[in-house]
């Protein structure tokens, strides 16, 4: 009776992102229809009706099946140190199936390379050093050569990444695309490590298929966002090593990548809201070792530094950003839409096992209020004692309420009206791992790749 009750709750939460997603669609087309403000082909994604199919059809359906065939059993049965590469090159299948659908060249060679996107500029940093001084320069519309709209509304390290790839000869979109979705695809192995060192290897097995099958993968192929996702995750991962092993050189390297992180994207800086809840997680490993902060502190201090020494100045190229993107589209689209239209963006990238995940983790959180449990490997679920606590699974709850704050703040700035879909994939995919919490895996791993094939089949989409 109490396990139809969860399910019932599940499908309730379930129902209500189908819901928000169906407003989203229907108000988003009347307002694109009637005041032409949110400049998206297919409200609420920056995408446009195009059923088709491609070459990477056989394939994406292929790894959908297998994975929800196979995928719970080998996550529980791999070891460990098969399971992470297994991870790894299964969630890159899915992604370059996905991308495949559109063909090679508009799924992943020339994605990268359109008018507002990175490629456009390397020719402008044939002098590195004195490009990312003058970089604040060409931020505004106004503004002498100003940047493309994706240059400008990232600090320079993004655009430096694709300038360093060229110069080592692996030059033009196919190169860049194929970077994004390696890199890309290693985030979810950086969520297996984080999720395993502070909650358990048991939920981080169970966690394994929701992230590889993700429906965020229509977009880790092809886009910048995917990379960023990825460096942002294992600044995460390698913190929740580090206070967990007490070990100097994971903090120290942590630190780096948050600091890298923060130089791809300013929104990225929210990443830190995660940091934060890894580091009360593991507070007990910081008393032990009370200089991990101090080294953590100078790893993110060094990307920072290198690019001020350089000259470029993050907070001034913020509010000039901020200025931009009022210029653009940015300062046309409605906010009292996008405010909540975007969390139907987010429900597209993190399926409706994600909504019924989390509904889990805030049941968890709350267990006095809705009696949460979680489902033990091959057993259905079983139930706790009243007023037993699960404390691995309290812990991966409050890892993702973190990303859910974070993401919720993005939200709440206005800096993120439309094209969510791409450019909250580094939330999004610490939200994935709530798919822990779920009995029944097979049927919600299911949904997820439906949703997935369905959108990359019916949609073009701009990413």
């Amino acid at each position: 009776m109490l396990v139809a009750r969860r399910l019932r709750r599940d499908l309730y939460a379930v129902a209500a992102a189908a819901v928000l997603v169906t407003a989203a669609v229907l108000i988003g087309r009347h307002i694109q229809h009637t005041a032409h403000t949110l400049f998206v082909g297919w409200p609420p994604l920056a995408a446009s009706w195009g059923p088709h199919l491609g070459p990477g059809t056989p394939a994406a359906v292929l790894v959908a099946a297998a994975t929800v065939t196979y995928g719970p059993v080998l996550a529980a049965r791999l070891s460990w140190r098969a399971l992470l590469p297994a991870a790894w090159a299964t969630s890159l299948a899915w992604i370059v199936g996905l991308a495949l659908i559109d063909g090679w060249q508009r799924g992943i060679a020339v994605r990268l390379t359109t008018h507002n996107e990175y490629l456009q500029v390397i020719d402008r940093f044939h002098d590195i050093p004195a490009t990312v001084r003058d970089f604040t320069h060409h931020i505004l519309i106004q503004s002498p050569g100003h940047w493309p709209a994706h240059v400008a509304g990232h600090p320079p390290a993004a655009t430096l990444t694709f300038v360093l790839l060229d110069r080592i000869g692996l030059r033009g979109g196919g190169w860049a695309g194929t970077w994004c979705v390696t890199v890309g695809a290693t985030a979810c192995v950086a969520v297996l490590v984080a999720v395993r060192a502070l909650a358990g290897e048991h939920l981080a097995r169970r966690a394994a298929p929701f992230l590889v099958l993700a429906p965020a993968a229509v977009w880790l192929g092809t886009s910048a966002d995917a990379y960023f996702a990825a460096v942002a995750a294992w600044s995460v991962a390698l913190l929740a090593l580090a206070v967990t092993r007490g070990s100097l050189a994971a903090a120290g390297a942590a630190g780096l990548l948050f600091g890298l992180t923060c130089h791809l994207s300013y929104g990225l800086t929210l990443v830190a809201l995660i940091g934060a809840a890894v580091l009360w997680l593991g507070r007990r490993g910081v008393r032990e070792r009370p200089v991990l902060p101090v080294v953590l502190l100078a790893g993110a201090a060094v990307v920072p530094a290198v690019f001020t020494l350089a000259g470029f100045d993050w907070w001034e190229a913020y509010r000039l950003l901020v200025t931009r993107y009022g210029q653009g589209a940015g300062g046309v689209r409605p906010y009292g839409y996008w405010v909540w239209a975007n969390l139907a963006c987010t429900v597209l990238i993190t399926g409706l096992a994600t909504a019924a995940g989390l509904r889990r983790a805030g049941a968890v959180l709350l267990p006095r209020r809705t009696g949460a449990s979680v489902p033990q490997t091959g057993s259905g679920t079983v139930l706790p004692r009243p007023g037993s606590v699960d404390r691995d699974a309290v812990r991966l709850a409050f890892l993702v309420a973190a990303a859910l704050l974070a993401l919720l703040v993005a939200d709440l700035s206005g800096m993120s009206k439309a094209e969510t879909e791409r450019i909250w994939l580094p939330f999004a995919m610490w939200l994935l791992a709530s798919g822990a919490f779920l009995d029944r895996p097979r049927v919600w791993l299911t949904a997820q790749a439906v949703l997935a094939l369905l959108l990359n089949h019916l949609l073009m989409t701009g990413w």
